[in-house]
């Protein structure tokens, strides 16, 4: 047993040293391949940076300063008005045995909408018209007493009383007839109330009442409720430092135009114009409010909705203008990124009057065909070196805040 173990022992020193060999060899091999990376990325970062030895230009987005016509908006929200409001009403008492109208359909002027009982105002009329004639057949037999009594007199067989009684009747007899006539009016006018008929074009709204129930002329919650929706109404608001822009707006006798946006601001809606505009400014809420018209044809507003408006107050001609986004700001005010033509950076300190649109209007430090960085800019520094990318006319303005937004918020 124990002349076997220095065999044993011979034997693994040649897998050891075997096994060292291939630890060393893939160790060497591993370290040369990282060392060659190493010189790659080297080669690569050198060639990237120029031959001079500087840094890379710095990719940026940028856009013309241009000369072009300006509007000028007051933003605001508001809420959807109907035209017109209708609560209709019964004007007589009476039990309802027809309604004619749908709820949330729509109904045209003169349509019948709701039907009372009429025969107890059917009788009345009936009644009102036996009286006239009964009181046309008394007028008839005065008028021939009157004219025997004539006769009479003139032969001294009648007295000049009994004429004058009988003209007094005769008279009498015909204003009584006048007075029949306006009760056979007012007859007709009550029996022409069972038949209710809608006062205007518009949407129904939900049935207050149900066939069989009664109804009186003092109920206060009506029948339906019938609202006109084209045209319709947006009242709005815009703050009070706004009104002298809004009543020039209006002293210029065009038309106001007004937008109403979804809530959001993103989506137009429908295009009117101003109809009119509070007498006085909220001071509570320091707003004056208005109201404006859109012919709503497709009845895309409806009423309760609360909308977003535009109201175009001006019109600025031959503006500088620039895209929003290359607006900066800093200690000492607004500023714009500047890039000449040997693409190199200055920064330009700028006054802006008007904003909308995603566009500014520049007064100052700015002329018509320089360039401005529009996207970038986080990166930039007085001087910085850049390659610049002409942005797409479509997104020179609101678009290409967007698209800047989308690219730093991926």
């Amino acid at each position: 047993m124990n002349s076997l173990q220095p065999v044993v022992r011979r034997r693994r020193w040649p897998l050891l040293i075997a096994l060292a060999a291939v630890i060393l060899g893939s160790y060497a091999g591993w370290h040369y391949f990282i060392a060659s990376k190493a010189a790659d990325a080297a080669v690569e970062l050198k060639t990237a940076a120029g031959k001079g030895g500087g840094p890379a230009p710095i990719p940026v987005t940028v856009a013309p300063v241009k000369k072009a016509d300006f509007s000028v908006y007051l933003y605001g929200l508001g809420t959807v008005q109907p035209y017109r409001t209708v609560t209709v009403r019964s004007r007589v008492d009476g039990q309802i045995i027809n309604v004619l109208f749908k709820q949330g359909r729509m109904v045209k002027e003169g349509d019948t909408l709701v039907e009372i009982d009429p025969r107890p105002y059917q009788a009345a009329l009936d009644q009102a018209k036996a009286k006239k004639a009964q009181d046309e057949a008394n007028l008839k037999n005065a008028k021939l007493n009157l004219e025997r009594s004539l006769t009479l007199a003139q032969k001294d067989y009648a007295t000049q009383q009994q004429v004058d009684s009988q003209q007094a009747m005769v008279d009498q007899l015909t204003a009584q007839i006048q007075g029949d006539q306006a009760a056979i009016d007012n007859a007709q006018t009550q029996l022409s109330y069972t038949v209710i008929k809608s006062p205007l074009s518009g949407r129904a709204g939900f049935r207050l009442v149900d066939p069989g129930n009664i109804v009186h002329s003092s109920d206060e919650n009506g029948i339906v409720t019938i609202v006109q929706l084209q045209p319709i109404s947006v009242v709005f608001t815009a703050p009070e430092e706004n009104v002298p822009q809004i009543n020039q707006a209006l002293e210029e006798g065009t038309v106001v135009p007004v937008e109403a946006l979804s809530s959001d601001g993103l989506r137009m809606l429908a295009q009117g114009s101003l109809a009119r505009v509070n007498n006085e400014v909220d001071q509570a809420s320091g707003t004056i409010r208005m109201k404006a018209t859109f012919e709503n044809k497709d009845n895309v507003l409806w009423p309760g909705l609360s909308v977003a408006t535009r109201l175009l107050v001006n019109k600025l001609k031959d503006a500088t203008v620039i895209p929003d986004n290359a607006v900066q700001r800093g200690p000492n005010g607004l500023y714009a990124f500047v890039v000449g033509d040997d693409n190199k950076v200055a920064v330009q300190a700028i006054k802006v009057s008007q904003s909308g649109d995603g566009e500014s209007v520049v007064e100052q430090g700015l002329t018509p065909g320089q360039r401005v960085v529009v996207t970038g800019q986080y990166r930039l520094e007085i001087g910085s070196l850049v390659q610049p990318t002409e942005a797409p006319p479509a997104a020179s303005g609101k678009e290409a805040a967007n698209s800047a937004a989308a690219t730093a918020h991926p």
